[in-house]
Order: structure tokens, then C-alpha cells, then sequence
């Protein structure tokens, strides 16, 4: 049986936990009320009643989550409302486009180590390690993603 103030709180903790890594918080708040909710899609004024805060705030967290990719806006022929949406697969589609992130960082760490005098410097040392494991991860991170695609279609099967 469905829980809605477990689901509430969930949404809640959810949205504070990606505050803390940085994600603004109203954003997280609706992603995570679009992924509790039974529906495939909710209006801006249904996501607003379910947090209990204005159309403003919610058109400000969409916006923010449609340049993300996590959430597409859909037009209802007839009504002047827009529906909001997960974008299919939103985490992994968010993963993938962060991918050039990871080589961005390895390679302002491996400038900055090179400022700092090289690797056998303290300060060298941490950054071509940030370098050393944002490469790994980069390096990696594709055939994972590979995996959870075959898990997936699996699963599906």
C-alpha cells in the first residue's frame, strides 16, 4: 500500500542528500516528486500543490532540469497547461553527458600539477592523483555503462 508520507519524507531526504553534492534543491525536490508519482507526467501547478510552493519555484526547478535532460516538457493539444515528465533513462542520459566532465577534470588537475612543480611536489602529488583517477574513471566508465545497458535489456526480456 502506498505511503504518501514516507513518500513525502523520501522525497524530501532525496532532495537534501543531492543539495549537499550540489544539485539545487527545488530541482531535486520535483525530480524526485516525478519519480514518486504514479503518474507518467504532472503539470507545474500539480508539482507545486505536492511541495506545497509556488508556480515560480517550479518553473525556475524545470528549467534547470530540462537543460539536464532529466525532464521534458509536453505540450497537451487543448490545453494551455504544459505536463512535465522523466526523461527516459534520465540518470544514465545524465551520466553520459557529465562523461566530458571527467576528462575536463583530469586535465585542469594535470595543469595544476604541473604548476605546482610536478608530481614529486605535495601539492603536485594531489592533483596528478585527482588526474590519475578522473582518467580511470573516464577510461572505465563506458564499458559500465555498456553493462547496465545489457543488464537492463535483460531485465526487459
Amino acid at each position: 500500500m502506498r505511503d504518501e508520507a514516507a513518500l513525502r519524507a523520501f522525497v524530501e531526504d532525496m532532495a537534501r542528500l543531492l543539495g549537499d553534492w550540489g544539485f539545487p534543491r527545488m530541482a531535486g525536490r520535483v525530480v524526485f516528486t516525478l519519480m514518486a508519482a504514479d503518474e507518467r507526467s504532472l503539470t507545474a501547478g500539480e508539482l507545486a500543490d505536492r511541495l506545497g510552493v509556488s508556480a515560480a519555484a517550479i518553473s525556475g526547478a524545470v528549467r534547470y532540469l530540462s537543460q539536464i535532460s532529466m525532464v521534458a516538457r509536453e505540450h497537451v493539444p487543448g490545453d494551455r497547461r504544459d505536463r512535465y515528465r522523466l526523461v527516459d533513462d534520465s540518470w544514465y542520459e545524465v551520466t553520459v553527458a557529465k562523461m566530458t566532465l571527467l576528462k575536463t577534470l583530469a586535465d585542469a588537475a594535470d595543469v595544476g600539477a604541473a604548476a605546482a612543480g610536478g608530481p614529486g611536489t605535495t601539492a603536485g602529488a594531489r592533483l596528478a592523483g585527482m588526474h590519475d583517477f578522473y582518467t580511470w574513471v573516464q577510461d572505465r566508465l563506458p564499458a559500465l555503462l555498456d553493462q547496465w545497458a545489457a543488464e537492463k535489456a535483460a531485465k526487459a526480456d
